[in-house]
């Protein structure tokens, strides 16, 4: 699981958004959809700033390994 927040702000309230991808084996275009959330959150935008210091994200790539694997 990757955490995406501005952690300088940690001791605020802030909501959690649990993002999830490849939860079955056929969803080859979530790992590229998780990628670029993943860069566009942790970029320089302001928009990203203001979502980082509102907001946990907590990012899970890939929920189903083996079924992702064996698939």
């Amino acid at each position: 699981m990757v955490t995406i927040t501005d952690f300088s702000k940690a001791n605020k309230k802030k909501r959690t958004c649990l993002i999830t991808g490849r939860i079955y084996p056929g969803e080859t275009h979530s790992s590229w959809v998780i990628h670029g959330l993943i860069k566009y959150l942790c970029g320089k935008s302001a928009t990203a700033r203001s979502l980082r210091s509102r907001f946990v994200f907590k990012v899970l790539p890939m929920l189903n390994p083996d079924g992702v694997v064996a698939g």
